[in-house]
């Protein structure tokens, strides 16, 4: 932990090596990709989008072997490692781990600590407080999405590992921004069934929240259950209300009007079509 201001930031090494939640990889990170990182987050937080953040990056003299193209040609490369910082590194997947071993004890006293540490406005003696952890996820969720729209951003990972229970951009592996709207574009060279094309994000947010729900499930009862559907439900509602208010920011566009939304499906079908 970091304490500046008051605030309170979790430090994380990305590219140290091996750690006892390592998977099957080196744990190491190569220069290009760190550059990339340290870039991209920083150009995210001054774009004024939910982002992790980049503190420092140190060039490594071990030498690490990679892929890049995925083509079978392994070449050496200088390695790196990027200090960064969040709020919280907790994901979806933090939680979706436990519900899916039966450790629901751990998931309940985890649940509360996210809540008591990043989520003030909710009372921890209110019996519905998972319900309003969930919708307040839902909607910003959405929000972040809208704004990855916003500004051309894919993010080539978007499972529920790489989503933050904070709603801020995590995990710069492949990203890439649209040079040209391209509703199939797709950042992560790897990605052959272009399941995280930009003109999914939002359908993957939505499926990512429905994991999460169904890790909250067995804390919830049968009412608190149906009316986590209803919130689920209105995912789409929010995304596309924010959607809307950001592309109309850019378009100067004021006030209400019923043809502010066909006007933007217009100017990017136009732009898809140049």
């Amino acid at each position: 932990y970091f304490c500046r201001h008051g605030e309170r930031w979790e430090l994380q090494l990305k590219g140290s090596g091996k750690t006892p939640y390592s998977r099957d990889g080196d744990g190491r990170a190569v220069l290009r990709s760190s550059v990339r990182e340290f870039l991209c987050s920083e150009a995210m937080h001054y774009l004024g989008i939910p982002t992790s953040r980049a503190a420092s990056l140190v060039v490594s003299d071990d030498d690490v072997w990679r892929d890049q193209f995925y083509n079978g040609n392994i070449k050496k490369e200088r390695g790196a490692i990027v200090l960064r910082l969040a709020k919280s590194w907790f994901r979806i997947g933090s939680l979706e781990i436990l519900a899916h071993s039966g450790e629901l004890d751990l998931l309940r006293r985890l649940l509360d600590f996210i809540i008591e540490e990043h989520f003030p406005s909710i009372a921890m003696n209110d019996s519905n407080r998972y319900l309003e952890f969930f919708s307040t996820v839902v909607s910003e969720t959405a929000s972040l999405i809208a704004l990855w729209m916003s500004v051309g951003f894919a993010h080539g990972v978007c499972n529920t590992d790489n989503f933050s229970l904070l709603s801020i951009t995590i995990d710069y592996g492949p990203f890439g921004f649209m040079d040209s709207y391209d509703p199939n574009f797709v950042p992560n060279t790897s990605d052959d069934e272009r399941r995280y094309k930009i003109g999914n994000q939002a359908s993957v947010g939505l499926f990512n929240l429905s994991k999460l729900l169904q890790a909250l499930k067995p804390l919830l009862d049968p009412r608190q259950k149906q009316l986590a559907s209803q919130i689920l439900e209105g995912y789409g509602e929010h995304y596309y209300s924010r959607f809307t208010e950001l592309f109309k920011t850019k378009l100067g566009l004021l006030g209400e009007n019923e043809n502010d939304n066909f006007l933007i499906a217009f100017l990017l079908k136009v732009s898809l079509l140049c």
